[in-house]
């Protein structure tokens, strides 16, 4: 890998490589971005195949949080670290504390949190030796579980595709089939119920279908056949991928806005729902409500203007459609050119800051 290539390509600023031979830490911090602010995003154990593997997803999942946080209004920016190990069997105080002090060593520049492979508890471990994380026990100031959170932001993105599709943002009457029914998925349901929609629900799990089902009286399908449900709004909240060459053609909604990441398989996917005159909600816009939820933590959490900010992703989703009108192009495109067009609003304005501020230190020392 020609590491110095790939990260000129997406100009990325800062690769991290963290070795510590007491507690075998082999990690890796990527920071993308830090324009908006210093770089935020969770840390992640993987049993890699090899080292590249691990640097490769580090640096893409990075770049992915700069848009994320972009995209929800954050003064942010996108980082995230990989710590190559098994999860199951490889974590101790030690390689936390460690790894803490590590991140302690960047200054603020790099914020992390809880992801794949981690929990609160090694949060805990690594806010022993930093404060610069995020998603720790609640005595140390965490927001707590951030279903809940995400739930309302999906809810509220939901509401603004709805508004294009159908003219009004009124979910009542509505028929929405909802592709698993997991932590987040359980609170959307709970919210679009309470507002009267008719809910469709999937999942490989049957106990929470039956939920679903006693709770919100939601009609329940086999996964294989949620495609071809008649509906008008399709939520994925389970896996990636779902919009496909396969699928595509058996989907009868006119909006597609869910919790899911990765929902498009490839590009192209996003292109055929904009021919097909679907609506679509891109995934790391709508489903942001989890990350505004963590970042609040950086100011002493307060549920109330969590919750405030969360709602803004009704304005985000909007604002994504009028770019796509605007520019024709497909939404997906659109999110991530509102990212991009805020970043360089800003690295603009922060430009002139700097550079009237190295005039006025120039002037001051040649007095």
């Amino acid at each position: 890998m020609k590491i110095f290539e790939y990260l000129e390509k997406y100009d990325y600023e800062q690769l991290v490589f963290c070795q510590d031979t007491n507690s075998g830490l082999k990690a890796i911090i990527a920071i993308h971005d830090t324009t908006l602010g210093p770089a935020l995003g969770g840390t992640r154990m993987w049993t890699y195949d090899t080292e590249e593997d691990a640097i490769v997803d580090a640096l893409r999942l990075a770049r992915g949080m700069t848009y994320k946080a972009a995209g929800a209004g954050l003064n942010l920016g996108g980082g995230k670290t990989v710590i190559i190990g098994d999860p199951r069997k490889d974590k101790s105080e030690e390689l936390f504390r460690a790894f803490g002090r590590y991140i302690q060593g960047l200054n603020g520049r790099y914020i992390t949190a809880e992801d794949v492979g981690t929990t609160v508890a090694d949060m805990d471990l690594i806010h022993m030796e930093t404060d610069y994380v995020t998603g720790v026990s609640p005595a140390f100031g965490s927001s707590g579980n951030p279903s809940p959170v995400t739930a309302y932001g999906v809810y509220r993105g939901m509401k603004a595709a709805a508004k294009e599709a159908f003219g009004s943002d009124q979910l009542s009457g509505k028929t929405i089939v909802v592709q698993g029914v997991g932590n987040v998925a359980y609170n959307l349901c709970r919210h679009l119920h309470e507002e009267g929609a008719n809910l469709i629900v999937t999942d490989i799990n049957k106990e929470n279908v039956q939920r679903a089902a006693n709770e919100f009286g939601a009609k329940a399908v086999d996964p294989a056949d949620i495609y071809k449900q008649q509906c008008d709004i399709f939520s994925p909240c389970a896996l990636g991928a779902i919009i496909n060459d396969e699928t595509l053609p058996q989907l009868t909604a006119k909006v597609i806005a869910g919790a899911a990441n990765n929902q498009l398989k490839e590009e192209r996917h996003g292109d055929s729902l904009q021919e097909m005159g679907i609506v679509y909600a891109p995934d790391y816009i709508i489903n942001a409500g989890g990350l505004i939820n963590v970042a609040d933590e950086l100011q002493g959490y307060n549920l109330d203007r969590a919750m405030k900010k969360v709602e803004t992703i009704y304005d985000n989703i909007q604002k994504v459609i009028e770019i796509s009108k605007r520019d024709n192009i497909p939404t997906y495109k659109a999110a991530d050119r509102m990212c991009e067009e805020r970043i360089a609003s800003v690295q603009k304005s922060r430009s002139t800051f700097l550079q009237n501020g190295k005039h006025e230190l120039s002037r001051i020392h040649n007095k």
